[in-house]
């Protein structure tokens, strides 16, 4: 018969010759035995593993009992009571299979996560768009993010969209690892179709505006009361003086000046002579095609009406005005019975 220690040592080499069915090398130096009678063979020593996966470590006991399982680190890898082991974050840890006087290990690494970006540079004009692609190692999902907003936003699937020229910073993060990509909103190229402008009053003229941005043109005038813009960059003519028409993109400007001119007011005839109860219409040219303000320097002894139309009243002599933004020039009427 076979002395106990023998039948023990048997027993080892059959349970050591069983777990070779279940695992492609064992290192020997692997196998740690507590004492003569306790050992833990694994069905793997290391492992090397991507954030999320999952790996169960197979453990066959000297005893025949399940054996308690202990990750070094629960942080980067974590183990239950079945042996599964799930990788949390990069670095290394240690999975021990325990039983009563045996134990064995398996060191677990966990990769960081790569972050592949599409591009680590994008230049846009303000208004346009770009899709940014980037993918993780783990084939996690990606998390898209930018640290002004008020410059480029970027929504969850990565598309950029230029706000106001400057420079922000896209980040794209999955499993605590990120990648960067810095975009830079370009000042807009501006330009405008005339750089001076003459005009009379009440009349008009647009402007117009060429830029390489989409942003919405502003328009300003310097002097209101000379001539206005309004949001689509037609001048309007107040009254004769100089202002500037500025439109501004981006911060970037470019202006206009406008003059609005004074025009010359000419009667056809300078004098005119009536007899009390005539009435007559005088002929005016004004330059800038408005119609005059007519008034008289006597109504006892003539009116004028708006239309140029003279009514002789009392003997005497008069003046006949008529006026245009600031302009006026005269006539004389002479009432005298004929």
């Amino acid at each position: 018969m076979l002395s106990k220690n023998k039948f023990l040592h048997t027993i080892t080499v059959v349970l050591i010759m069983a777990s070779l069915l279940f695992t492609s090398v064992i290192p020997s130096a692997q196998v740690q035995a507590a004492s003569s009678i306790g050992f833990v063979v694994l069905n793997s020593y290391s492992r090397t593993m991507k954030i999320g996966d999952e790996f169960y470590l197979a453990a066959i006991t000297s005893n025949g009992k399940k054996p308690t399982f202990k990750s070094s680190s629960s942080k980067i890898a974590s183990v239950n009571t079945y042996g599964k082991i799930t990788a949390k974050k990069a670095g290394t840890a240690k999975i021990t299979a325990k039983i009563k006087n045996g134990e064995a290990s398996c060191t677990i690494k966990v990769e960081a996560t790569k972050i592949q970006l599409s591009a680590k540079h994008i230049s846009l004009e303000n208004g346009y768009s770009a899709r940014l692609s980037a993918s993780a190692s783990t084939g996690h999902p990606i998390t898209f993010r930018c640290n002004k907003k008020s410059i480029a936003m970027v929504d969850e699937h990565g598309t950029i969209t230029a706000k106001k020229p400057g420079t922000a910073t896209i980040t794209a993060s999955a499993d605590n690892a990120a990648a960067s990509c810095t975009v830079t909103v370009k000042k807009p190229k501006v330009s405008l179709n005339k750089s001076s402008l003459s005009l009379y009053r009440k009349q008009t003229a647009c402007l117009t505006v060429q830029s390489s941005s989409k942003s919405v043109p502003k328009w300003k005038s310097s002097k209101k009361s000379v001539a206005t813009v309004d949001s689509s960059g037609t001048v309007t003519a107040v009254k004769n003086g100089t202002t500037v028409i500025t439109v501004t993109i981006d911060g970037v400007s470019k202006s206009c000046q406008v003059t609005v001119k004074k025009p010359t007011v000419t009667f056809e005839a300078s004098e005119l002579t009536l007899a009390p109860g005539k009435k007559k219409t005088v002929k005016v040219s004004v330059s800038s095609g408005n119609k005059p303000v007519f008034s008289s320097s006597n109504t006892c002894i003539a009116t004028v009406d708006e239309n140029g139309t003279i009514l002789a009243h009392d003997v005497g002599k008069a003046y006949i005005y008529a006026s245009e933004d600031g302009v006026k020039s005269r006539m004389r009427v002479i009432v005298k019975q004929k």
